[in-house]
């Protein structure tokens, strides 16, 4: 059973419900134009995201754009006569800093089409659940462009230098089994399982203690692009900080006591 709930949108462009177990569901409604991402859409994410992060009730977002589709890219429509003063003022980055920076975990649903800004939506998750016929690519160099939300750095950490670049200068889209065998996708399902599969885990990081989860996803990112002994240290600190949560003495209790923990987040 799925609740509405959070703010609506001013046009359905995008719908958030919440689900049973703490799971936040944010869907892409925009099936006529395949999810394409216009400023609208861009700035209703940010908003429902920062208002998801913020939310305790809350311990996992799912991203996904339905069963046949996630989002086949930027909405050309809207950028195709700017200027660059025009594409500065948008202020783009702004709106994908507020996925970024969610510190909840997210994990995005793949079926169809997630191509260039669609791709770095997905890549903005924390794990993706991609669907065997889904669709990934960076193709912006086949309209004259190049990626301009994090496709060529997020792309490349994902999957390395050599197979990133061909994606990108070819603009060649690749399907989610080869999505997998990359490193670009968490798990690769049969498409019609994806959604079911991505709300499962979901649940299963729902029940583990929100201070935990939030503290590796906080620590990953950081330490991605420190030093070793930099990222080590970070890891030390809140290691050691969360020996201060209730939750930590109710999950080492229940494990000597053989039952099952019930964490709430303090």
């Amino acid at each position: 059973m799925e609740q509405c709930f959070a703010m609506q949108t001013n046009n359905d462009d995008l719908i958030v419900s919440e689900v049973a177990n703490s799971i936040a569901l944010v869907t892409l409604n925009r099936a006529a134009v395949r999810n394409a991402l216009n400023q609208n859409v861009r700035r209703l994410l940010a908003e429902q995201f920062e208002i998801l992060g913020r939310n305790p009730s809350i311990r996992c977002i799912v991203l996904t754009g339905g069963a046949k589709v996630f989002a086949a890219g930027a909405d050309l429509s809207e950028i195709s006569e700017c200027s660059p003063i025009d594409m500065h003022l948008r202020q783009v980055h702004r709106l994908w800093q507020s996925i970024r920076d969610c510190p909840k975990p997210i994990i995005a649903a793949v079926n169809g089409y997630a191509l260039g800004g669609g791709c770095e939506l997905a890549m903005h998750a924390d794990i993706i659940v991609a669907g065997r016929t889904a669709s990934f690519g960076q193709p912006e160099i086949k309209v004259g462009i190049m990626p301009g939300a994090g496709g060529t750095q997020r792309l490349t950490r994902a999957i390395g230098k050599f197979q990133a670049m061909k994606m990108l200068l070819t603009g060649q889209v690749i399907n989610g089994e080869d999505a997998f065998a990359m490193g670009l996708a968490s798990e690769v399902v049969d498409d019609e399982k994806v959604q079911e599969r991505a709300l499962e885990l979901a649940q299963e990081i729902a029940a583990m203690p929100p201070l935990a989860a939030t503290q590796i996803k906080e620590v990953l990112l950081a330490g991605q692009d420190a030093s070793l002994d930099a990222a080590l240290t970070l890891e030390r600190k809140a290691f050691h900080l969360l020996f201060a949560s209730q939750d930590q003495k109710e999950g080492m209790a229940a494990f000597f006591e053989k039952r099952k923990p019930s964490f709430t987040g303090r």
